[in-house]
């Protein structure tokens, strides 16, 4: 009566157990027996695997064998697709839930995209060849600068180093006295340099008369120019060496001109152009040194009004 009662319990349940392990030692045998394998025709149903499950079973680099005999642990999960990892229980924390993430380097190995703005071919003094450099809309730059200039007018427009000559003199004299408005131009604001042209001039400001006077009185006449005591004594060189080499005229290149006392490329290249009507460079100071640094008129920053020089005459027409 009593395995009777056992047995529909069991039935009510849904075990479904052999009429012949009805005996009482059944618990013990199904214990002490063991399993028997899986049917393979039939599937298993795939496990949810957790991560710290999967970093136990997933091999180092060192152990993963190489060869066609390798075969690699296939995990599924749900509806994973392809080869993605199992989604962790959601009731257990993962081992990297509040590991920061790491930061992709794809934008490390992306590839540079670099353009170069063609230009015409020039010659450099040693014949290597290269591409020069133009600088973009600095067609339109320059018209709003000459339109901006239309507008206002500057010092150097009444007062610059071609206004100080006495142009009613011989022709050479006039370019001299442009050489000495240049030299005592260098870091002197137009008004300083235009007013102590005119004193030299009420002295006669002429080769024979710059080179036979005394230096301390060249110095006086030339104050409060910078660098006057400099600028008086290269004033004094610079009119000997004309009367002796060039019969008191200037010479006529930039490299006659910059072997003279206290005389830069700025000054050549605005002597050739105001003095002789050649344009054979670009007169570059500290002014136009900081504006075409500004305006990006050049490929790469510059230090020196020389620099500058160089950079703009490579492109600029």
């Amino acid at each position: 009566m009593i395995k009777t009662r056992l047995r529909s319990a069991r039935v009510i349940k849904g075990d479904a157990i052999d009429p012949e392990s009805a005996a009482p030692d059944t618990k013990k045998t199904a214990r002490a027996a063991k399993p028997e394998p899986p049917d393979e025709s039939r599937p298993s149903k795939p496990r949810a695997v957790t991560s710290k499950r999967k970093s136990a079973l997933k091999p180092t680099r060192a152990e993963q064998p190489k060869g066609p005999e390798h075969v690699t642990e296939t995990i599924p999960a749900g509806d994973c697709k392809d080869d993605a990892p199992a989604e962790p229980s959601s009731s257990e924390p993962t081992a990297d839930a509040h590991s920061p993430k790491k930061k992709s380097t794809a934008s490390r190995s992306r590839p540079l995209k670099i353009e170069y703005s063609e230009g015409p071919l020039h010659e450099t003094g040693d014949k290597s060849p290269y591409f020069a450099w133009v600088p973009e809309n600095w067609k339109q730059v320059l018209d709003n600068v000459r339109t901006m200039r239309q507008e206002t007018e500057a010092p150097v427009d009444t007062m610059g180093c071609d206004k100080c000559p006495d142009h009613s003199l011989p022709d050479k004299v006039v370019r001299y006295q442009l050489l000495v408005s240049l030299m005592l131009s260098s870091q002197t604001k137009d008004e300083v340099t235009h007013a102590a042209v005119g004193r030299l001039r009420e002295f006669a400001l002429t080769p024979e008369s710059v080179a036979a006077a005394d230096e301390k009185q060249i110095e006086e006449l030339i104050y409060p120019v910078s660098f006057y005591k400099n600028k008086a004594k290269h004033l004094k060189q610079t009119a000997q060496v004309l009367l002796e080499q060039y019969d008191g005229d200037i010479p006529d290149s930039v490299e006659g001109l910059c072997k003279l006392p206290g005389v830069g490329p700025k000054m050549a290249y605005l002597a050739m152009s105001c003095g002789w009507g050649r344009t054979v460079g670009i007169g570059v100071d500290t002014h136009v040194h900081r504006i075409a640094n500004r305006l990006g008129w050049l490929p790469a920053p510059t230090k020196t009004p020389e620099q500058t020089r160089k950079g703009l005459e490579a492109w600029l027409p």
